[in-house]
């Protein structure tokens, strides 16, 4: 790997870094203060005894809240009739990296919601080895459905239920940690828009084939199902030509 990158030392790489580190701990603040402004959104009441379908069949969305006050969930895409390999990569990238464990120590639960039809939803889960719950919102309309590729925040008071946050794009890099991680590295995320030369388009570590080589082919899957006992290669996505 060739770099344009200065060589200097010690005493300038230490003066250089302090002077990265002041817009650091501004982009810190700011942040606080958005999260904050987040925190003093008005809220949309909705009706929390919806039903969306689990592991137990049908149960009210007040449900997901397993008696804690608040509630965080990812919507999932979902392409019906897919095989696992066909599913959501960029949706499968977010959710490998989910947890409830600290989440519920906090006093708030997780839950996974996504509009695939629950009979297609649970053997993916079970192939995957998710241990967060997730549950379909298939035709359920409003807060407790609607789009996917979300994540949403939501407050209980008693039996009323109020969405409270959402955000999409970009805005769902909180789930994934790696992100983060990758933007402290010397080439970042790898990709052309971060100014890499010789970088690769935006999401195309998604997928790979079975030794790790990046391909959208029909030999590849969403990287984390090559962890998963009895994923192999396959000869399609599952998939129509309209991505469905």
């Amino acid at each position: 790997m060739t770099t344009q990158r200065p060589v200097v030392d010690m005493a300038a790489w230490q003066a250089a870094r302090d002077e990265l580190l002041v817009r650091e701990k501004a982009h810190t603040h700011e942040g606080d203060a958005i999260a904050a402004a987040r925190r003093e959104l008005p809220m949309v009441e909705f009706d929390g005894s919806v039903k969306v379908v689990g592991p137990d069949g049908p149960v009210p969305f007040l449900d997901l809240f397993q008696g804690r006050d608040e509630l965080l969930v990812y919507k999932h895409m979902w392409w019906d009739g897919a095989p696992h390999q066909g599913q959501c990569e960029g949706c499968t990238y977010a959710a490998w990296h989910a947890t409830d464990v600290y989440l519920n120590a906090r006093g708030v639960s997780f839950a996974i919601l996504t509009v695939g039809r629950w009979e297609e939803v649970a053997p993916f889960t079970e192939f995957m080895g998710y241990t967060v719950p997730w549950y379909s919102v298939r035709g359920v309309d409003g807060p407790a459905g609607g789009d996917m590729g979300y994540i949403t925040s939501y407050l209980r008071d008693g039996d009323r239920v109020f969405l409270t946050y959402s955000t999409t794009g970009r805005g769902t890099e909180a789930m994934s940690g790696s992100f983060a991680l990758l933007d402290m590295t010397p080439r970042g995320r790898g990709e052309t828009w971060q100014g890499i030369p010789d970088g690769n388009h935006a999401c195309w570590y998604w997928r790979t084939d079975v030794d790790g080589n990046p391909t959208w082919g029909g030999t590849g899957r969403p990287v984390p199902q090559w962890t998963r006992p009895g994923a192999g290669p396959e000869t399609t996505l599952g998939r129509d030509g309209h991505g469905h």
